[in-house]
């Protein structure tokens, strides 16, 4: 048990896609600008690592491996995602098609999210079991979207303070990741 929650942790906090590996870089900076759609694209990414991860490590185990197919663990992940994906936009298309406006092209884009991607590859080649993949899958969606909310947050006082003419915009979201992002280095060794 204690290991399962070192996994979750160091999944939100050390090892955060986002914030440390600095992977799902696009929905990060693309979908933050409100709390309310980056709160959903979290939870969306959340749903489709776990689902995928639920998926994908059996899929590997008990048809790449014995077959000697390991070398298409990548296209086969990326294809089992795309199905949630599509599963995820058919559900918030037609049950809260306010969040499916506002997340607009950065929805489908969870496909090609090196993330989501980078989780389920890192799952096989931490040669986790299938609960330790899903601990840390759930961690890296948690983290995903914690990530997200902090910047979300940080962006709306960038957005309202003071800034030169030269760093609006941009410039300002960027220096904002950076800091937001060291400020996560903290956490380094603390797990694991």
């Amino acid at each position: 048990m204690k290991s399962l929650l070192v996994i979750l942790l160091s999944a939100i906090f050390v090892d955060n896609f986002v914030l440390s590996k600095f992977m799902g870089i696009c929905p990060f900076l693309g979908v933050s600008k409100k709390l309310d759609s980056a709160a959903g694209m979290g939870a969306a990414v959340t749903f489709v690592m776990v689902c995928a991860t639920l998926c994908t490590y059996p899929i590997y185990m008990f048809i790449l491996v014995p077959m000697g197919l390991e070398y298409l663990k990548t296209i086969a992940f990326i294809l089992i995602i795309a199905l949630f994906v599509q599963l995820v936009e058919m559900i918030l298309k037609k049950k809260v098609p306010s969040l499916y406006s506002a997340l607009g092209v950065f929805l489908p884009l969870i496909t090609t999210n090196c993330a989501v991607l980078g989780v389920t590859i890192l799952n096989i080649d931490n040669t986790y079991n299938l609960v330790q993949s899903v601990v840390n899958s759930l961690g890296a969606g948690l983290g995903f979207t914690l990530a997200l909310l902090i910047f979300s947050g940080v962006r709306s006082r960038v957005n309202a303070a003071d800034v030169p003419e030269t760093f609006k915009g941009v410039p300002a979201t960027l220096i904002a990741a950076s800091i937001v992002s060291v400020s996560f280095m903290g956490f380094s060794g603390m797990f694991g």
